[in-house]
């Protein structure tokens, strides 16, 4: 038990942890996003993004066992807790941080719901109009909705086509945006 904890596999396990987690960032900072498809390049804006991505690989992982689930478990775990840097960085005090924690942990997992329900019925228009009431609250109508709903259900087809083994190994591979 020690020897996992502690050990060899625990650095492994962070060395995967870590590589997945900067392909889901990398993917999340597609420059298309913000210059092409007006995604706000502001701190909520990049909070969507890679909220999104990270619903993706979720949603990939869902329902897989051992060490699958594990790393599905450990990469929301990195998630939430870049997240809670993101915000001290950004001047949030110690008093205020659980507070927005709670609030974007409830944004996260109510985003999810919509863009299951849009996925599992391969719905573009419905995934489209749930990514502008997440993404572009304030704007009545963002065209660039439908580039984002297509390259979302790519993304989530491409992470289908992945083994498992493949994720839980370290490797997870997004489409580029805009390359339809």
């Amino acid at each position: 038990m020690f020897q996992r904890l502690f050990g060899r596999e625990r650095n492994a396990n962070r060395a995967i942890t870590d590589a997945l987690y900067a392909q889901i960032v990398a993917a999340a900072r597609q420059t298309v996003f913000y210059s092409d498809w007006n995604v706000p390049d502001t701190p909520l804006g990049r909070f969507e993004m890679l909220s999104l991505h990270m619903y993706l690989v979720q949603h990939r992982l869902r329902g897989e066992q051992g060490v699958a689930a594990e790393v599905a478990q450990v990469l929301i775990d990195e998630f939430f807790l870049d997240v809670e840097h993101s915000l001290r960085e950004l001047g949030i005090s110690d008093v205020g941080v659980p507070k927005r924690m709670k609030k974007l942990a409830k944004m996260f997992y109510g985003r999810t719901s919509a863009y299951d329900d849009a996925l599992e019925q391969d719905d573009r228009v419905a995934l489209a109009a749930a990514l502008a009431r997440n993404v572009m609250p304030d704007t009545s109508n963002w065209p660039q909705a439908s580039l984002l709903a297509n390259y979302v259900g790519g993304a989530s087809q491409k992470l289908a086509a992945q083994s498992t083994e493949s994720i839980a190994a370290g490797t997870v591979e997004f489409p580029p945006a805009g390359a339809a």
